[in-house]
């Protein structure tokens, strides 16, 4: 899936795989490590800590097998398991950078937040040229209430990455609270031209359009965020608070019942649909959804209040007795609650009861006119207080929240994926290749291939590979070759494609270097360490690298959670593929893989022109097509991308034909 630029940078790549261990390691500790990656990448997360509670079971010292798990244990919600699990790795390995990040999130998320800083602080430390830990302190900070250090933080990442929308977002919402609504405009105004398909900047930016009272400039803003994300339950939310304001009643009770659908837990919807229902009269409707705010929020005193004023209009007097006196217990000043129990338990026939509370509701009422200049002084003591108009989510049910950056879901991952990169890898010979028709396929490459003297390399985009088992043997013999030379290039290149191949990138990377070194000049080794740089990025993508959001909860509880859609820096493996076009000009495949990782990176045009560099080179490489097409739809000229994807589809890519499908209307 072709990933938006939203978090360009990298999160300590070598740190991950946290200190490569000897190249003695054992066959089971290398399985073990290999089998748990794969289940984080497959988010197998308990079949993760499974295998992961093998490999710690033998070996105790292992920084990477701790961390790992607690990977596993932060994506199941084990928070406490995996603070522990990050400590120890920490403990084992003290400069392991990621580990604090991980670790900081963990505990921001179990509401430790002079912990989690202290952690952003250490990873700093060892790293500040890391801009991922700003951002991410950034949003902690916000949720602790540091609006003007979180600006500091967001300042220093968006220096060094200034494409990531949501850190526009996070800034513009410091100011914010900082009462600065010119500047969170501005920051608002940025993201959405940062990235315009993300719905939490129109979401944001309508927001701060409702409080300033501008409905037609917040219903537009609404209306993008969900056309950008139709399951993104905030604006429905608000948009219904902007129908309201506009007297457009039953289109509020539509996005109401459209936002209890997206969360059927949220106390803050029901309580507005209530409210909304009561004014109305759908009074029994209303009188439902009191009741589910009750059971999700059982400690909120304005739903125990507003109740109790539709029990009573239902005449359910006993029931609005029991709703006012749950009221006074959460909230004792609560003033008009005493004067309303009064009433009814006049009507009830208990006049002492009704007497004690009309003293106690006047003398709260004296008491908070006394203190009336008191900006401490409850406002649930205000006999005048208003309780019955709707909430906007930033309320007293919610604090403000910074949702989830707009993603595809599976049903629209074939319309963004690229096409993988090309690499050499070891595999049957009768494995997917290359396509024999580019000059350079059937010349340089087979001449290589020969100088290595194995069948078993070949060069493919696709995923068969040898089986693990002979991948841990060929491991074992490429490290006893290695040992009486240490020096050979071509066999320094296959141990680092095996490496590669059971997750292994860190020792795979290293041992290319090492080629490199004995042999600077050929453009393969640059072409192959290119493409395990990326592969490594994307395995650091798929652990659900967790940049921290604050999202609505089934109360008015704000957490953390993690994003699955990232972008990273490929610059590294971008780097790589042009030493590689440098030393071989004619190379289709490098050119194709340097596109593909700028498109990755949000470099359009940049990949449109590799693209067509290498179908120029080579006219029937169909993934060159195929992810030309692509670009060039990103790009907005859908016809010509378009022709692109069925010429793909016409040299063998079947996906070409379910993107044609989903863009045919657009070309009209």
């Amino acid at each position: 899936m072709m990933r938006r630029a939203l978090i360009p940078a990298l999160i300590l790549l070598w740190t991950l795989f946290g200190g490569v261990r000897s190249a003695c390691a054992q066959y089971n500790e290398d399985y073990f490590y290999w089998a748990g990656r794969r289940c984080l990448m497959n988010r197998e997360y308990r079949e993760a800590i499974r295998v992961l509670n093998s490999l710690l079971q033998t070996e105790g010292h292992a920084a990477e097998g701790y961390f790992l798990r607690g990977v596993a244990k932060f994506n199941l919600d084990d928070l406490l398991g995996a603070d522990a699990d990050f400590s120890t790795a920490i403990r084992q390995n003290p400069v392991y950078t990621t580990a604090y990040i991980y670790r900081a999130l963990t505990r921001s998320r179990l509401g430790s937040y002079d912990d989690a800083l202290r952690d952003f602080k250490e990873a700093i430390d060892l790293r500040p040229d890391l801009p991922d830990a700003y951002y991410s302190r950034g949003y902690t900070r916000l949720q602790n209430k540091q609006y003007a250090e979180a600006i500091e933080d967001f300042d220093r990442f968006i220096f060094q990455q200034n494409r990531v929308a949501d850190a526009y977002i996070g800034r513009g919402t410091a100011y914010l609270y900082l009462q600065d609504t010119v500047r969170a405009m501005q920051n608002f105004d940025t993201a959405i031209r940062t990235n315009r398909e993300n719905p939490n900047g129109y979401y944001q930016r309508g927001t701060l359009y409702l409080q300033q009272e501008r409905y037609r400039e917040a219903e537009e803003d609404f209306d993008m965020s969900i056309r950008c994300d139709s399951t993104f339950l905030p604006p429905y939310f608000n948009r219904a608070i902007v129908y309201f304001h506009t007297h457009r009643p039953m289109q509020a009770l539509a996005d109401f019942d459209r936002a209890a659908q997206l969360d059927s837990t949220s106390s803050v919807v029901y309580f507005n649909r209530a409210i909304l229902r009561s004014q109305i009269g759908d009074y029994n409707r209303a009188l439902e959804d009191f009741d589910r705010v009750a059971l999700f929020s059982p400690g909120n005193v304005q739903v125990y209040y507003l109740r109790a004023l539709l029990k009573t209009q239902l005449g359910d007097l006993e029931g609005a007795e029991r709703d006012y006196t749950r009221a006074i217990e959460l909230y004792p000043d609560f003033a008009n609650a005493y004067l309303n129990r009064s009433t009814l338990r006049y009507a009830l026939h208990k006049p002492a009861a009704a007497r004690r509370d009309e003293e106690t509701g006047n003398r709260k009422i004296a008491r908070y006119k006394a203190h009336l200049k008191d900006s401490t002084y409850s406002i649930y003591a205000d006999t005048t207080q208003r309780m019955d108009r709707l909430l906007a989510f930033d309320n007293q049910f919610t604090t403000r929240f910074f949702d989830r950056m707009a993603q595809n879901g599976e049903a629209d991952d074939s319309k963004v994926r690229f096409r993988p990169l090309y690499r050499f890898t070891l595999a049957q010979p009768d494995t997917e290749a290359i396509a024999p028709s580019g000059r350079y396929a059937s010349q340089r490459i087979e001449d290589f291939k020969r100088r290595i003297g194995t069948p078993l390399l070949v060069l493919s985009t696709g995923t068969e590979t040898l089986c693990q088992d002979t991948l841990l043997r060929l491991g074992k013999e490429y490290q006893a070759a290695l040992r009486t030379r240490p020096n050979d290039a071509a066999l320094l290149l296959q141990y680092g494609i095996q490496q590669a191949l059971i997750g292994q990138y860190t020792n795979s990377i290293e041992h290319y270097s090492r080629a490199i070194v004995r042999d600077s000049s050929n453009p393969l080794l640059y072409f192959n360490r290119g493409a395990t740089r990326a592969a490594m990025l994307d395995f650091i993508a798929s652990l659900d690298t967790p940049y921290q959001r604050i999202s609505i909860d089934s109360d008015p509880a704000n957490t953390l959670r993690s994003d699955r859609t990232r972008s990273y820096d490929y610059t590294e493996a971008i780097a790589d593929m042009t030493r590689a076009i440098r030393c071989a000009p004619d190379f289709a495949q490098a050119y194709y893989n340097r596109g593909t990782l700028q498109a990755l990176s949000g470099r359009l045009p940049e990949a449109f022109d590799d693209f067509t560099r290498a179908i120029e080179l080579d006219p029937l490489l169909a993934e060159a097509y195929y992810n030309r097409g692509l670009t060039q739809i990103y790009m907005k000229d859908t016809r010509k991308g378009c022709l692109d994807l069925s010429k793909a589809g016409e040299l063998g890519i079947d996906e070409a034909y379910g993107i044609l499908s989903r863009y045919t209307g657009e070309q009209r």
